[in-house]
């Protein structure tokens, strides 16, 4: 029959490849806890919470009250002034309602707003490594990706040199991701600067990914570059209340800009998903403007697990541990097992702990593997144990 020659577009060919083969690990190990084995689950950022109650009660009042309808295109006016009034408090700038387009998450928000910059024949720049989706969503738009080092030498922060090496009259944007996954580092003001008046020279856009912001640890300080008014009409940022509100299966996130980008973005946007659920806006007001209940425990528990992972890693095994400035995870280097980050992950599977190969989010990664620190302090130091027991193992094996 016809039907075994029918054919995809080219869209499907460029993200084959960039699905969610980067999850193996982390669905072998679903499975096999599924199957009974006994193995601590270190690999994605749930929050370690579960959805705080009066976000839920607010979510499921408004579903009550007829909040269930059609939703306007933006998202709902109550929440787009509720995130104009927040992020004028936060960026010391005003923000108006039409500033913002809304999403299911920041996923989607990040894909509409690419799409929206870059298309065939442009570039853009990446931090590398990079969250696991980046590279597709780029190909999504047909633009090319150019990878932007982030060197551990620098403690993962991107460099302004790093990137005028790698412009072309094709760049269209530059995606940034402060705080950082999978590496928790946090772009300083001067950093933010140079890359911006880097974009002002060659005029492409910053899509800056600030999901962690809430997650920020004692010492560290996050700045957006929305905070930078000369650069304000080139900018486009992304978030949601999936990390800051433990909140991440409801799919409530934004986007902010400036008002001639999010008109122009709408027509886009509504033909892809036409708003999003009024009664997940409400509860998502209620979010932005009590703020959160939630994040300021995360961020101690986070900041306190990466800081016994560096601590007891280092002391007792020759692995090096990049402590993070925010987030959910910590990265191991593991090159002095003499396996790569996929071998020692796979091979750590094996002894009751799943962790992320560094693979997943760089090939610069091939030493490293990344560690969820999302799981409750006893668990957590189980599998502390458990890995610094395998490491002394291996260690012994590789001398």
């Amino acid at each position: 029959m016809g039907g075994k020659d029918m054919k995809t577009t080219d869209v499907t060919a460029r993200l084959a490849s960039l699905g969610g083969a980067k999850w193996d690990l982390h669905l072998a190990a679903r499975d096999r806890i599924a199957a009974g084995a006994d193995i601590i689950e270190m690999t994605i950022g749930e929050p370690d919470v579960p959805v705080p109650a009066e976000l839920m009660d607010h979510s499921i009042a408004s579903m009550r009250a007829g909040r269930t309808g059609y939703s306007d295109g933006r998202g709902e006016l109550n929440l787009r002034r509720a995130l104009a009034e927040s992020y004028s408090n936060s960026r010391g700038r005003e923000f108006e309602p039409d500033n913002f387009l809304c999403f299911p998450g920041t996923q989607t928000a990040l894909f509409a707003a690419m799409m929206g910059v870059a298309q065939h024949g442009d570039e853009v720049l990446v931090g590398d490594p990079m969250y696991a989706t980046y590279e597709g969503v780029v190909a999504a738009s047909g633009a090319k990706m150019v990878p932007v080092p982030l060197k551990p030498e620098n403690g993962f922060r991107m460099q302004a040199a790093d990137v005028a090496s790698r412009i072309t009259p094709r760049t269209r944007a530059l995606l940034l991701t402060s705080p950082h996954n999978p590496t928790g580092a946090i772009l300083r003001q001067s950093d933010l600067l140079a890359l911006c008046e880097l974009a002002r020279i060659h005029d492409f856009w910053i899509l800056s990914d600030e999901v962690y912001e809430q997650l920020v640890f004692d010492g560290a300080e996050f700045v957006s570059p929305l905070s930078l008014p000369d650069y304000a009409d080139r900018v486009i940022a992304v978030s949601s209340i999936s990390k800051s509100h433990a909140s991440p299966g409801f799919r409530s996130g934004w986007c902010v800009g400036s008002k001639a980008f999010c008109d122009a973005l709408l027509p886009y946007s509504e033909t892809m998903l036409f708003g999003n659920q009024p009664f997940i806006a409400d509860m998502t007001e209620l979010a932005i403007r009590e703020g959160s209940s939630v994040s300021s425990g995360m961020r101690q528990r986070f900041s306190r697990r990466a800081q016994l992972l560096a601590d007891r890693v280092e002391a007792e095994t020759a692995l090096q541990v990049h402590r993070p400035e925010a987030g959910m995870f910590a990265m191991i280097n593991v090159a002095a097992t003499g396996l790569t980050g996929d071998a020692y992950a796979w091979d750590l599977l094996e002894n009751g702990v799943a962790v992320m190969p560094g693979s997943a989010f760089s090939d610069s990664l091939t030493s490293w593997v990344r560690v969820a620190l999302t799981i409750e302090d006893a668990e957590f130091e189980t599998a502390l144990n458990r890995l610094i027991s395998h490491t002394q193992t291996l260690t012994r094996g590789a001398a």
